[in-house]
């Protein structure tokens, strides 16, 4: 009987262990969808769309898709990807940034 208690505490420990895990690295997977956004923002303003294809790339987690707004010469950008490799159905994160174009940058 001691076994059974022992095994069913073990299983419920692990799970409890598993969901701490996948909710660490998803708010990890937030701040760098956040980081991604805020870089490519910049790196939009200044005119480098394809630089800020390839900081979306590097620092976003694996499947990061950019999508970015412009009004006159106001930009929202947003980066979106599954966290913890999509291990979390439903759940998605995304981060949002706001950038000004700048004067002399070209539009792309």
């Amino acid at each position: 009987m001691v076994t059974v208690e022992t095994a069913m505490a073990l299983a419920a420990f692990v799970a409890v262990l598993m969901f701490g895990i996948g909710a660490v690295l998803a708010v990890l997977d937030q701040v760098r969808c956040v980081d991604a956004a805020r870089e490519a923002a910049r790196l939009l303003a200044r005119g480098e769309p394809e630089r800020a294809q390839q900081a979306v790339h590097r620092i976003a987690p694996k499947g990061g898709r950019l999508n970015v707004e412009a009004s006159g010469d106001e930009l929202t950008v947003r980066v979106r990807a599954e966290p913890v490799g999509g291990l979390l159905p439903g759940v998605h994160e995304e981060g949002v940034a706001y950038a000004v174009r700048e004067p002399n940058a070209r539009s792309g």
